[in-house]
């Protein structure tokens, strides 16, 4: 059974108003790459250019009465600040709720989100975990017309959002969880997980630590895997300072930074990197690497965290991946 995150956070976005045009629904992705969209009369709905912001004006603008009763909530619904590696924000799912129009413009939506060479991975991890891309979740909160909105999508290891707070914007729109089980229980080389790669890349900087500092990143219980809270100020962070490595070992651990961000978009590994920095950047950071769980008692350890003042980062990869991360501009108690 998946375990649930108790953790809520706060989102805030002020979309931008934006206008919409008629087109079919076969070319409505590309339309994503096109001009802006406008509605005319009862056209079918069209995706605008590559901006997930106007993309959720432009689903909201298509929205039935009854849809908006299945997945239009408040902007003080509790469920907006929650993340989580498997729940059902409404009950409601993609494929049983939206037009076959509708449900291009949320593909669209959820694209804006990833790199262009993941999105198939993506799609790929979603079918393989939850029956596939209409078997999961959204929900809409507040009003883009009127004031701040936030678009959700939710499922078995996936939380996404579009939306942010536009005085003190974050990384990804707020915290967000992605994971991936080919398998329940995986092998020690996590045959076919997609996310795999980047327990991979943490491993390699382990490999580079002398003993006294594998003494200080290796500890032996994992915090919960959800606990990606922000420490207050001077609360210490365990494992090991990044600060204190050689230039070598500083690049490997920049590089893993860079690697775990590459499935994602280049808005969003922009923000990452710009709340990152904002934040104390690399010489903030502890890195550390858990015995626990240690598939195939191999010392390829398969939980590790990247711990700093405004950021978390927690992959979990045992028995399948599981990744919280929250990036913020500063900590917050």
């Amino acid at each position: 059974m998946e375990p649930t995150a108790k953790q809520t956070y706060e989102i805030n976005e002020d979309l931008s108003r934006r206008q919409f045009v008629s087109t079919a629904a076969a070319a409505m992705l590309a339309a994503c790459a096109g001009a802006q969209a406008q509605v005319a009369g009862s056209a079918k709905p069209s995706a605008a250019a590559g901006n997930p912001e106007s993309l959720v004006k432009t689903l909201f603008e298509t929205l039935t009465e009854k849809q908006k009763g299945l997945v239009l909530l408040p902007w003080s619904d509790p469920r907006r600040r929650k993340v989580d590696a498997n729940w059902a924000i409404v009950e409601s799912t993609i494929g049983d709720t939206f037009t076959k129009d509708q449900q291009e413009l949320i593909r669209a939506v959820f694209k804006t989100c990833t790199n262009a060479e993941w999105y198939p991975k993506f799609m790929e991890q979603l079918k393989n975990d939850g029956g596939g891309f209409d078997n999961y979740h959204i929900a809409l909160f507040g009003n883009p017309k009127s004031g701040p909105a936030e678009w959700v999508f939710t499922g078995r290891h996936s939380t996404m959002r579009v939306g942010a707070d536009p005085v003190d914007p974050s990384a990804f729109g707020g915290p967000i969880f992605y994971g991936h089980a080919p398998e329940d229980t995986e092998k020690p080389n996590h045959p076919g997980n997609l996310f795999w790669y980047q327990g991979k890349r943490a491993n390699e900087v382990f490999q580079m630590l002398d003993g006294k500092q594998r003494d200080q990143a290796l500890i032996a219980l994992a915090p919960n895997e959800s606990a990606v809270t922000f420490r207050k100020p001077g609360e210490p962070r365990p494992g090991l300072p990044v600060q204190g490595l050689s230039k070598d070992q500083r690049a490997h651990v920049d590089k893993v930074m860079h690697d775990v961000l590459a499935p994602f978009s280049p808005a969003d590994v922009a923000t990452t990197l710009r709340d990152f920095k904002a934040s104390g950047g690399l010489d903030t950071l502890n890195l550390a690497f858990y015995k626990q769980e240690d598939i195939g008692t191999d010392g390829v350890w398969d939980i590790w965290r990247l711990e700093g003042p405004g950021i978390v980062w927690h992959f979990r990869g045992a028995p399948h991946t599981h990744v919280w991360v929250n990036i913020g501009k500063k900590p917050r108690a």
